[in-house]
């Protein structure tokens, strides 16, 4: 259900051109799409770790399409508000909930959890594709467009039979109870800040790409491909973390994603919009080679917690960095896009700084 999440910075610019929003209003959408669900992910993550709800699954895909769907409504700015904030309860609910699943009923726990974050990311980068799409038909129907892979999700994530979810349940509980009682919360601590900076990196390209492609000269569809640019790196970044964790372990397969990452994103800032494309590609692949990998070391550092670890990393990935949206939007209101922009260059170093001191736990599973 990730294309929602790229649906919603990838109707960005069509807010701004159509429905006349300035930066900051603009990056509120975002805003709201992130606020609760930073606040109600880690709740979900505590509920399945508590009992088997593979409820959550369809009912959070539902509700992730339904909300965007309802933008198409423009019954004013606050009921676009509200609309992005039930799609990002949807994703609030649908994460925990399947990334205890992955981890919990497959083995080689970082590979099962890069290939379940590969499927987010073809999400993500296909988001902007499906907003252009569903927005060339006018009139109702391109919103409604925009539901059907939600209508998709729900149909293919429907609940097991009663003896299926009570065996999932029971292996579920017997993995949490056969998992090392030990945690260790200053390092998941320290993974969260690490986890909330990237956050802050990636959603603020996410959320202002298209725009800055758009202020440099290039049209609507040049922003397309920027954010499509950026989104198709990640992908490519989730398989590689993978692979660098068996190389290297994970701790340091982070460590030096996020030394890469600045670079990067500097590239796309100052260097020719053709070379800059290529920058936003190679900075997602960056910043997504520590995501699975971050989930799966946070449900380490809380063997016993695995739905809290994963509702916190994955609620902070996703939402911590839209609330700082309007903040990015405000400062390119006040001066420009650029100087606005030129933080996320050097977070990453932040990041790296911050990871240099994680420790390299033990699997749990």
């Amino acid at each position: 259900m990730d294309v929602y999440q790229g649906a919603v910075a990838a109707l960005v610019p069509f807010l701004v051109a159509e429905r006349s929003y300035g930066y900051a209003a603009a990056s509120g959408v975002v805003l709201a799409a992130s606020l609760l669900s930073s606040v109600v992910q880690p709740l979900f993550g505590a509920l399945t770790d508590r009992w088997a709800l593979p409820w959550l699954i369809p009912l959070g895909a539902g509700a992730a399409g339904l909300g965007i769907a309802l933008v198409g409504a423009d019954a004013g700015y606050p009921a676009t508000l509200a609309a992005v904030a039930l799609s990002g309860l949807g994703v609030a609910a649908y994460h925990p909930a399947a990334a205890r699943l992955v981890r919990t009923g497959l083995g080689d726990g970082h590979t099962a959890m890069s290939w379940f974050a590969l499927g987010g990311n073809i999400g993500f980068a296909c988001a902007p594709l499906l907003v252009v799409g569903a927005l060339s038909v006018s009139g109702p129907a391109g919103w409604v467009l925009m539901a059907l892979p939600a209508v998709a999700g729900v149909v293919l994530n429907r609940p097991p039979g009663a003896r299926r979810r009570a065996d999932s349940g029971a292996a579920g509980a017997a993995a949490v109870r056969g998992a090392p009682a030990a945690e260790d919360r200053r390092a998941f601590l320290r993974l969260s800040l690490v986890v909330v900076v990237r956050s802050v990196v990636f959603i603020g390209l996410s959320t202002f790409i298209a725009l800055y492609v758009r202020e440099r000269g290039g049209g609507a569809a040049a922003g397309a491909v920027a954010l499509s640019a950026l989104f198709a790196g990640s992908a490519g970044g989730t398989l590689l973390g993978g692979r660098l964790a068996a190389r290297w372990g994970r701790v340091t397969a982070v460590r030096r994603a996020y030394a890469a990452a600045a670079p990067a994103v500097a590239g796309i800032l100052f260097l020719p919009l053709p070379l800059a494309y290529g920058c936003a590609a190679l900075a997602a692949a960056a910043l997504y080679v520590p995501f699975s990998l971050q989930v799966t070391l946070g449900q380490d550092y809380l063997p016993a917690r695995m739905g809290t670890a994963s509702g916190v990393t994955l609620g902070l990935t996703v939402s911590v960095g839209g609330l700082a949206s309007p903040l990015i939007g405000a400062a390119a209101d006040a001066a420009s896009l650029r100087t606005a922009l030129l933080p996320l260059a050097v977070l990453p170093l932040l990041a790296w700084a911050l990871a240099r001191r994680l420790p390299e736990p033990e699997p749990a599973a």
